[in-house]
């Protein structure tokens, strides 16, 4: 249903007017886009949802903001008062969660009171008992909330996908565990092994040494000894 606003109406607030038209959800007093509060679920993240919320009248409208899971949700401002065809934004934030709701399903519920006050009324102004309904006329406006996850299940559930995630993760810490120890144990016995290898090098080179040496010491003893034979069987020169 379109609204008839007053002339002196800004371009603005007829521009407020068309965007809340779509994907939104009103009552006598205010509009609110979007109609659900969606949210993209992450792990140990908070994240948020903005309310757009439209003042359809010529009178200054308070507003109060409640949910079914108080401790799960930062709202802000949770009250306040809309002046004749303005605007608000009204910031939804999901505290960080542990774990993913059971099928990514949610059945937190927010309710939207609002109510025509006095002209030129602060928030501040406002008395204890503005939205008790009695006299005064209270208008509601329920919200359902989504959460919107990347993550696919492939035909199992978002549980045990979070469950095959964990086991895939211990199986492949443990298997790059024992790999580890593998090579530490690969290292080791190489590192033996090349220990080894030297101590024979080592030994192999004094047996060496000794061999050569020793033959080289015989030589010389076989040919001082034939030198040594050779000139004890010379002739002796003659004498006069």
């Amino acid at each position: 249903m379109f609204t008839l606003l007053p002339l002196h109406c800004s371009f603005k607030k007829l521009c407020d007017l068309f965007f809340v038209m779509t994907a939104s959800v009103a009552n006598s007093l205010i509009t609110v886009n979007p109609d659900e509060l969606r949210f993209q679920f992450e792990l140990e993240k908070q994240t948020y949802c903005d309310l757009k919320v439209l003042n359809n009248t010529e009178n200054y409208v308070a507003f109060k903001v409640k949910t079914t899971s108080p401790k799960k949700y930062f709202v802000r401002p949770n009250t306040g008062v809309i002046h004749p065809w303005d605007s608000c934004i009204i910031r939804v934030t999901l505290q960080a969660q542990q774990e993913y709701p059971r099928d990514m399903q949610c059945k937190d519920k927010f309710l939207l009171q609002s109510t025509v006050v006095a002209p030129n009324t602060d928030v501040d102004d406002l008395p204890p008992d503005t939205f008790n309904k009695g006299e005064k006329s209270i208008e509601d406006l329920k919200l359902r909330v989504l959460y919107i996850s990347n993550r696919s299940s492939h035909g199992s559930t978002e549980d045990d996908t979070e469950r095959n995630s964990s086991h895939n993760f211990s199986q492949t810490a443990q298997r790059l565990k024992e790999e580890r120890d593998a090579a530490v144990l690969q290292t080791r016995q190489l590192q033996q092994e090349l220990d080894m290898l030297k101590r024979r090098r080592n030994r192999q080179g004094a047996a060496g040494f000794s061999i050569t040496f020793a033959m080289f010491v015989g030589a010389i003893g076989l040919l001082f000894g034939l030198l040594l034979k050779l000139s004890l069987s010379s002739p002796a020169p003659p004498t006069e």
